[in-house]
C-alpha cells in the first residue's frame, strides 16, 4: 500500500478526470447543444481544458467562447437543459475506465476501506456511469455536484462524507485530478493525493501542493 494510506480508514475519489476520461461523451453533448442554438462546436480538445466545475460552468465556458462574451441566463438555462438532454442520451459512449482504476478499487475495498465518490457532475449521471463499469458495488456514498447545498472546491461534501461515517478527517484520503480536489481535500483536513493525467485547466497538478501525486491509481496498492 502507498505510505499516504497509512491510517487512513475513507478514501474520496473523484470521478471524471481521476477513475474516468469522460471527455469525449461531455464534449458531444456540448457540441449538440450548441448546435441546437445555431452555435458552432467547440469540439473534444477545448472542452477538455473547461471541464470539472459542474455542468452549468462548462456549458458558461462553452457560451463565453463561441460569444467571445458572457451569456445571458436565460441562453445559459437554454444551452444547459439541451446539454443535459444529450448527455443523457450517450453518457458511456466513449468514455473510459484510466488504467489501474479497477483494481486499485477493488484491493481498497477487500482491504476494508471505505470508499465514497464525491463529484461535480450532476448526480443524476453518477448511476448510469458506475453501473457501465460495474464499479458501482464500491462506493459506500456517492455525491454530485447538486446533492449538497455546495460542492467542490468547498469542502463540504468531503466534511459531510466523514461525518457520515463518523471518521475522523485526519483519516481520510482525497484522490483527485484538479487543484479544486486538492483545495476541497485540504480545507476539509483529509490528506490528498493528485493524479497528473485528468483535467486541470492546462496546469500542471501538482503545482497546487498535493501531499503525493501516483502516475496511475495502482500506485495506491
Amino acid at each position: 500500500m502507498h505510505s499516504l494510506l497509512d491510517g487512513i480508514r475513507l478514501v474520496a475519489f473523484d470521478l471524471d478526470g481521476t477513475l474516468v476520461d469522460s471527455v469525449p461523451d461531455l464534449a458531444a453533448a456540448v457540441d449538440a447543444a450548441l448546435c441546437d442554438l445555431g452555435m458552432p462546436a467547440p469540439g473534444e480538445s477545448r472542452v477538455r481544458d473547461w471541464v470539472g466545475n459542474g455542468s452549468m460552468v462548462l456549458i458558461e465556458r462553452a457560451l463565453r467562447d463561441a460569444l467571445g462574451r458572457d451569456a445571458d441566463p436565460e441562453r445559459c438555462r437554454q444551452a444547459h437543459e439541451r446539454f443535459l438532454v444529450h448527455y443523457a442520451q450517450r453518457p458511456c459512449n466513449a468514455t473510459r475506465l484510466y488504467p489501474g482504476v479497477r483494481e486499485a478499487l477493488e484491493t481498497l475495498r477487500s482491504a476494508g476501506m471505505i470508499l465514497v465518490l464525491v463529484t461535480n457532475k450532476p448526480e443524476a449521471f453518477i448511476a448510469p456511469i458506475l453501473e457501465h463499469f460495474e464499479l458501482a458495488g464500491h462506493f459506500s456514498l456517492c455525491l454530485g455536484g447538486n446533492s449538497l447545498v455546495r460542492r467542490k472546491p468547498d469542502p463540504l461534501p468531503l466534511t459531510h462524507a466523514a461525518e457520515h461515517f463518523s471518521i475522523s478527517p485526519a483519516n481520510c484520503l482525497m484522490v483527485g485530478d484538479s487543484r479544486h480536489d486538492m483545495a476541497a481535500g485540504r480545507a476539509a483536513g483529509f490528506r490528498t493525493l493528485a493524479v497528473p493525467y485528468g483535467y486541470n485547466h492546462g496546469e500542471p497538478v501538482a503545482a497546487s501542493g498535493p501531499d503525493g501525486v501516483v502516475e496511475s491509481l495502482r500506485e495506491l496498492v
